[in-house]
């Protein structure tokens, strides 16, 4: 690396406290608007019950959430209250790093470029373990670097805590670590170190880290270990991993993840010519991106080809400043000093734009009912909006339906739950979330906690809210689940539903007078069961054009209840009642129906006379009613009027 003489850092301080303050406003922004999503609600709730760790981490994210709520119970800002602080300093701990291997004008411009890096400066808006764990690498390498220069006990001593408490903080910390002891390793100029007993004592307090992940796994036979190592992996040959690279590049942006690959090969030539610093960068930023490049077509891809190389691009970015000089010495060499600059500008003027795109795509949740209407149905995510609407109808629905009563509430997800008790509706629930659980690695905490089915044994005889996200479940998972429930219960009846934003989440609310004593238990089951209702268009098809009179037709049905009604919508409009009760033997034999009132006469038919409507697009679907006065839409596809 460089050793030049100090410079004139003005123009970039400006440039970089002009990008931090606006990075800082839409952090504190939409940190303020958006609701918890579920890992981020998950952490909350860890951080009401405080452990050395938990199922799937040890303890630093639930800490850092449980000490910012705090300062705001039921308050999403208040969860994310540390992770800001921390997120925010992140490119002050960049310029940290980099100001004794480069000097001060390098480390600042290293500084900026941190908010260029579209998820490094995000960092800090989601309660999110990569936070903390960004944050104490950046500290693990700075007093690492400082340690090799000047040898102090204090500079080690504070290398082993901050390496203990990332270890504290997620299984991926293990990778800093790792890379100190390849830079020891290789770099032959280091490897006197082995022989300072200031090392050891820095690597005995670094494994005090260990202590949480440990105790955990010893204590639950090993799961949160096998969860990680083994379970959330296919651990088998995915050719959509050999996208890992170019899924990197695109969240990176393309120029800045090429100047990166730059950075590194030019790091990996400066250690060859036993530059230290250089060596030491290069061990950080090549053990965190090739472990995750080699695993990318065997591990969980969504994960691995997201956010978890982010870690070994944050050495990268000391070295960047003189990387980003050499390629505007060769752009100038190839065309004019005017478009060398732009070329050089460009770059991270494009990683900019990429953070802003970030937070304007996680942002926009804020704002579901404004921008549905102009951009469609299905477009915008929904995973941290509609919570707030949520948790205030199901108080008001208690309230209503179980005046006399502190009804047991029970979800089929966790982070409904979750959502349930953050915002203050009951302590009383529990989840039968038997299927996110276990692919988030949590439900070992739910059965340590008393929150999973397991537990409605211990409430026999109490009234039961139950919720289902319809939403975020295919109808053979809400009839399975429905099942589940019809088993537990006495009896149950659905008491209401709720749609947000067009539909685009929704959920049923069904209350039961009792739960069985024997919950668990193979025998009766609650009837009639209000098992989903499911149909079927056979005429027209998505995108068909209409005209005149058209026949449309299909089947529908309700276990155990039956349907009473099949209506034509129209752009949510009754266009037309359909003839019910048209035998279907097909149907029947085919989806297995046993307990339908009406089988086998299951089908319907109507003729839809297309000129009483003008011409153009329409959003056509059906209208279902049961005789128990439950009602669902179903099929909705698009077709054209065209008389």
């Amino acid at each position: 690396m460089t050793n030049e003489t100090q410079t004139q850092t003005s123009p970039i301080l400006g440039l970089f406290v002009g990008a931090f303050l606006i990075v800082l406003v839409l952090k504190l922004s939409f940190a303020t608007l958006l609701d918890l999503y579920s890992d981020e609600i998950f952490y909350w709730w860890a951080g009401t019950k405080l452990s050395l760790a938990y199922s799937d981490l040890p303890f630093m994210t639930a800490l850092l959430a449980g000490i910012g709520s705090g300062f705001g119970p039921s308050d999403s800002f208040a969860v994310r209250l540390c992770f800001l602080i921390l997120g925010s300093l992140v490119p002050l701990m960049v310029y940290w790093v980099a100001e004794p291997i480069s000097n001060r004008k390098l480390a600042m411009e290293s500084a900026l470029l941190t908010l260029c890096l579209p998820l490094g400066g995000f960092l800090g808006l989601l309660a999110v373990p990569d936070v903390p764990l960004i944050f104490f690498g950046l500290l693990a390498i700075g007093f690492f670097q400082r340690a090799l220069n000047h040898d102090q006990l204090i500079l080690w001593i504070a290398t082993g805590i901050f390496v203990a408490l990332g270890l504290s903080t997620h299984y991926r910390f293990f990778l800093y670590p790792l890379s100190a002891v390849l830079f020891l390793i290789f770099f032959r100029e280091e490897r006197r170190q082995w022989r300072n007993w200031k090392l050891w004592l820095a690597i005995a307090i670094a494994s005090l880290g260990l202590i949480p992940i440990l105790w955990f796994n010893l204590s639950n036979q090993l799961s949160s270990a096998s969860f990680y190592l083994v379970e959330r992996h296919p651990w088998e040959f995915q050719a959509s991993g050999l996208l890992h690279a170019f899924k990197q590049a695109g969240l990176v942006t393309p120029p800045l993840y090429l100047l990166l690959l730059y950075t590194l090969y030019f790091l990996f030539q400066e250690a060859k010519q036993s530059r230290r610093d250089s060596a030491l960068l290069f061990a950080f930023a090549s053990t965190n991106l090739f472990v995750y490049f080699i695993l990318a077509p065997w591990t969980d891809a969504n994960s691995t080809s997201i956010h978890w190389p982010l870690s070994g691009y944050f050495p990268l970015l000391v070295a960047v400043p003189i990387t980003i000089r050499s390629m505007y010495h060769w752009a100038e060499r190839r065309w004019r000093n005017a478009r060398a600059r732009q070329l050089t500008i460009l770059v991270p003027a494009l990683g900019f734009v990429g953070t802003l795109v970030a937070f304007i795509g996680v942002g926009s949740q804020a704002f579901q009912s404004q921008l549905q209407p102009l951009i469609g149905r299905g477009v915008l995510s929904n995973k941290m909006a509609g919570w707030e609407e949520f948790t205030n109808y199901t108080a008001a629905i208690i309230e209503k339906d179980f005046p006399n009563s502190d009804p047991l509430l029970v979800t089929d997800n966790y982070y409904t739950a979750a959502q349930l008790e953050f915002a203050g509706v009951t302590t009383n629930i529990l989840t039968i979330d038997n299927d996110k659980a276990i692919r988030d690695g949590r439900i070992t905490q739910l059965q340590l906690w008393n929150k999973d089915g397991s537990e409605l044994d211990n409430y026999a005889g109490s009234p039961l809210l139950y919720i289902n996200e319809d939403s975020s479940l295919n109808l053979g998972d809400k009839t399975a689940l429905m099942a589940q429930m019809c088993q537990s219960v006495e009896d149950l009846n659905q008491l209401d539903s709720l749609s947000l934003f067009a539909g685009d989440k929704s959920f049923s609310f069904y209350q039961a007078s009792a739960v069985k004593r024997f919950s668990n238990t193979p025998g009766s089951i609650a009837f009639p069961c209000p098992y989903p209702m499911q149909a079927w268009i056979d005429m027209p098809n998505e995108g068909q054009s209409l005209s005149s009179t058209t026949e449309v037709s299909g089947w529908a049905y309700s276990e155990d209840i039956g349907i009473e009604s099949v209506q034509l919508l129209l752009d949510g409009t009754i266009a037309a009642e359909a003839t019910y009760g048209i035998s279907r033997q097909d149907v029947v034999d085919v989806r297995n129906i046993s307990t339908d009132p009406n089988a086998p006469n299951l089908g319907f038919r109507m003729d839809f006379d297309t000129t009483d409507f003008d011409n153009g697009r329409y959003e056509l679907a059906i209208s279902l009613q049961n005789k128990n006065g439950a009602e669902a839409i179903y099929g909705t596809r698009s077709i054209t009027i065209k008389n």
